[in-house]
């Protein structure tokens, strides 16, 4: 079966987050401009999804969701043939969304004003939940070592103040595309064994991993320590469905899980149908068509690295993961504002701008490349056009 990623599908006026939003948070106008902010794909989900979907229309009864054996079984076997991890379906707790997961990770595993160390510049969605459940965000800068971002331990270690009770990793690494080796991943687990601290993993993009390059469960790269962990995956960015609101918090220690549970039926959440249908759709059916989409983002890729390399003063991290490229344009020498003005009003691109990633964010853009080919090219004659000069 082929799958036609070239397809420039119009998402303007459909209450689409990604189009709809650029002209209020960019002042990119929406007629002419290109958006490449929000880490959602410009493709349709896999065929298996779009039946599932069809066929819960042709019913037209949209209650409650049942049981939940069907997804468990289908998230299990995903894990299991995807990335060797053997997973208890009583280990599992579906959240409402990832970022939501995390914000109740935050609420059950520490207290107002404790810290949550996180590895910057990072998802900005990490701050934000950590500032609103009033805990202190505590930035362990990343150093870029020969392209590569690696963690700093031995400085974090030194500046820790013994009320940091969480440690949440982005796993493979956004904005950076790094994806961690299992020694990194070990020296991590045993560093929060050291200092008492849970592990809460963030693996929402470990399936878009490119070629050369493997993921490793943080579990099976430190099973000595997996009974201080949290690991958190979904199918949203895998396949494209966001929307859907739906994950999977993954946590084997009995104390630890029963702890999130209170929290969670404390906020009376329940899984939503829809996203139910739709994840265990794509784990069932949705193989072939990632295997595509691996193709098609590293050609993106590679043209869109190609053509800022081409451009003086611009460089892009190397991608190892996601379909998130990182610039690097500190070199021009240019300020934040005017950054952003040559993007919205030169270029016409909504990217995301690096500060909002945290301490190390300065002088970088995030552009997310999961979008038709053509519209990545014209991209690259945009940037070159705004910033050759």
């Amino acid at each position: 079966m082929t799958f036609d990623f070239d397809e420039v599908i119009d998402r303007r006026g459909t209450d689409c987050a990604k189009w709809d939003l650029i002209e209020p948070l960019f002042g990119v106008d929406p007629a002419d401009g290109l958006s490449m902010w929000v880490a959602d794909m410009d493709f349709r989900a896999p065929p298996s999804v779009q039946q599932a979907l069809a066929e819960a229309l042709d019913r037209g009864v949209y209650g409650y969701h049942g049981p939940a054996t069907a997804y468990k079984d289908a998230a299990i076997d995903w894990l299991e043939q995807r990335h060797g991890w053997a997973v208890d379906p009583d280990w599992i707790t579906i959240a409402h969304g990832l970022v939501s997961g995390l914000g109740l990770c935050i609420q059950a595993f520490s207290e107002k004003g404790d810290g949550v160390i996180v590895f910057s510049p990072v998802y900005h969605a990490f701050d934000r939940v950590i500032a609103a459940n009033e805990r202190r965000t505590v930035e362990s800068e990343l150093r870029e070592v020969e392209g590569c971002y690696v963690m700093d331990l031995e400085a974090l270690g030194e500046s820790l103040d013994g009320s940091e009770r969480i440690v949440i990793l982005c796993s493979p690494h956004n904005p950076g595309g790094r994806v961690w080796t299992a020694e990194e991943l070990r020296d991590l687990a045993e560093f929060c064994e050291k200092h008492d601290l849970i592990l809460v993993c963030d693996e929402v993009h470990h399936d878009l991993v490119y070629p050369g390059h493997r993921h490793v469960v943080t579990p099976l790269a430190a099973p000595a320590q997996r009974d201080r962990m949290v690991i958190c995956a979904a199918a949203s960015k895998t396949f494209n469905l966001a929307g859907g609101m739906t994950g999977s918090v993954i946590i084997e220690n009995e104390d630890l899980r029963s702890r999130y549970r209170k929290v969670q039926a404390a906020a009376g959440l329940s899984p939503i149908h829809m996203g139910m249908l739709m994840t265990t759709a794509a784990y069932r059916g949705g193989a072939d068509w990632l295997e595509a989409l691996i193709v098609y983002l590293d050609g993106n890729r590679r043209l869109f690295d190609e053509a800022i390399a081409a451009i003086p003063g611009l460089r892009s991290m190397h991608l190892e993961a996601t379909y998130l490229a990182w610039v690097d344009v500190s070199a021009l020498q240019l300020e934040q504002a005017k950054i952003e003005r040559l993007m919205s009003k030169e270029a016409r691109i909504a990217a995301n701008y690096g500060p909002t990633f945290g301490k190390g964010g300065e002088g970088r853009l995030r552009f997310n490349l999961a979008t038709p080919r053509s519209r990545v090219e014209e991209a690259a004659r945009r940037l070159e056009r705004t910033f050759a000069e």
